[in-house]
């Protein structure tokens, strides 16, 4: 098992925490494909009916790991995982709750996109630098932010790379709610437990009813994967990666 994701289960709740600080919670391709199959394991579970989805404190995530898109940017192949978690996130059939502390870049903002309930800290800041770094929304993000915090809102988010406040990202409808970092896990359990004691089969046709038809979802993440893969080749990405290296050094 991979060391970087922690899966847990208590009564009828799975947690996934990732588990990576010394990179700031940076997401590899094995971590992708574990967080995948938590998902996916879950739902097929009917004694699991909720799942969280955690960082550690300080990072929810950096974003992709920058070895894995390289990789891809210099010609290797990869992103199965990717696509996999992307899936599972956006098939899933049971409530989603995250819990988010610190940095959420890239990836670290668009799993909320997909989640129920998100809490967050004060010092969260959410951050998407896709156009920066050459590349594309991802995560189905540029058909989820538009209808869940308006499109110049999303525009600012995805197209700008504006960061959001906590306190923003709430006023947006981004998340949920905003609480101290002491009481951030407590928080998303006692919301986790609050889904999970609910009349299952009437919350999961609410939660349908409430997410509607996900084919239009699952097309658009298949769309920007696309695109998203043939930026990382393309010139513009590489220098800015090389750009973005050359400052981390």
């Amino acid at each position: 098992m991979n060391e970087h994701i922690k899966i847990e289960r208590s009564s009828a709740i799975q947690s996934i925490r990732m588990n990576r600080p010394d990179k700031k919670n940076a997401i590899t391709r094995a971590m992708y494909a574990q967080m995948a199959g938590a998902l996916t394991a879950g739902d097929a579970d009917p004694g699991i009916r909720c799942h969280v989805i955690l960082g550690v404190p300080g990072a929810f995530s950096s974003g992709n790991d920058l070895a894995d898109f390289m990789t891809v940017a210099t010609g290797g192949e990869g992103g199965r995982e990717v696509y996999d978690f992307l899936l599972a996130l956006a098939k899933s059939q049971k409530p989603i709750v995250s819990g988010v502390d610190g940095i959420a870049v890239g990836i670290g903002t668009t799993i909320n996109l997909h989640c129920d309930l998100t809490f967050a800290t004060p010092r969260t800041e959410f951050r998407t630098p896709f156009v920066d770094l050459g590349l594309v929304p991802e995560a189905g993000s540029s058909l989820l932010a538009p209808a869940v915090i308006g499109r110049q809102q999303a525009f600012a988010l995805l197209g700008l790379g504006e960061g959001f406040s906590a306190e923003r990202a709430k006023e947006a409808g981004l998340i949920y709610a905003v609480v101290p970092e002491a009481e951030l896990e407590a928080a998303v359990f006692e919301a986790a437990e609050r889904i999970a004691s609910k009349p299952p089969e009437a919350l999961k046709i609410a939660r349908d009813f409430l997410l509607g038809d996900r084919a239009p979802l699952i097309a658009r993440i298949e769309e920007e994967g696309i695109q998203f893969r043939n930026r990382l080749k393309s010139e513009e990405a590489r220098n800015a990666f090389m750009a973005f290296m050359s400052r981390k050094k």
